[in-house]
């Protein structure tokens, strides 16, 4: 058996159809030796994703085809600890009280990188024991924001760390929120920590056949992009805040693996009132 995400294209459908569409598969997956895990819905976009088990992506589709006829356009083999890393869960989500099925998660994530500036130079300067303690330090100041925002750290990259929003403006108000402490520490610390940060935001498996594949890559060459103590956001990011005067100097940008300039965002965290 082997674990699957699929993406159905279902337009025009409510979440109350797609409740439905899931009890169906349920009802009839032990014909086909297949597992539904759980599903996400996006009435927005029109788009669902479900994750089963299934012994290949064929059946899975088949348990669709049985059940109410609504046929995923992709199906992409993943790895769970992926989707509980990127998306929160790996079952279905308790309902909490007065919640309605048009509440439920919609699978869409904002993913953001940081990345510590110089970091190679700082280590040769101040030796690996002070290195690694500033690398703690920039850990501690992003893991307290991400808890503070509902973040998820997704995976650590050795001078930065990878993490994943359930929603664009939590993605962007955490790396606002990054920058301001890391100002804060650099004012009282002899040995300052510069970060550049670079957020996107996509669907789990749009334009690759990985999670969320297009979406870190953007993301991550974002980041390395970007200047010290700068947030570089992308075209989605903007389109999607809805906050215009908080993002200045668009301009597009050549990055690695992307064939064509990419348009980025500069997040304008600087001009927002210091809290104390």
């Amino acid at each position: 058996m082997a674990i699957f995400m699929d993406r159905h294209d279902l337009a025009g459908t409510t979440a109350e159809d797609i409740a439905d569409a899931h009890r169906r598969d349920l009802a009839v997956q032990d014909r086909f030796g297949v597992k539904f895990l759980t599903y996400w819905y996006d009435q927005r976009r029109g788009t669902a994703f479900c994750l089963i088990d299934a012994p290949d992506a064929e059946t899975a589709q088949c348990v669709h085809r049985e059940a109410h006829g609504f046929m995923a356009g992709e199906v992409v083999e993943v790895a769970l600890s992926a989707v509980e890393a990127f998306l929160g869960r790996i079952h279905e989500p308790e309902q909490m009280v007065g919640q309605s099925v048009a509440e439920r998660d919609a699978g869409h994530r904002a993913i953001l990188f940081t990345d510590i500036v110089g970091s190679t130079a700082m280590t040769s300067r101040l030796g690996d024991r002070m290195a690694a303690e500033l690398v703690r330090a920039h850990d501690a100041i992003v893991r307290r924001c991400l808890a503070q925002c509902g973040g998820r750290e997704v995976k650590h990259t050795g001078d930065g760390i990878m993490a994943s929003f359930a929603s664009t403006h939590a993605g962007v108000g955490c790396a606002m929120s990054i920058q301001r402490e890391f100002r804060r520490y650099n004012g009282g610390t002899p040995e300052p920590i510069h970060v550049r940060i670079g957020v996107d935001c996509g669907e789990p498996i749009e334009d690759s056949n990985d999670l969320f594949g297009s979406t870190v890559q953007l993301a991550a060459r974002l980041c390395a992009a970007a200047a010290g103590d700068q947030i570089l956001v992308s075209e989605n990011i903007f389109r999607e805040h809805g906050a215009a005067d908080l993002f200045a100097n668009a301009a597009r940008r050549r990055l690695k693996g992307f064939s064509k300039p990419v348009l980025a965002f500069e997040c304008d965290w600087a001009d927002e009132v210091q809290s104390k």
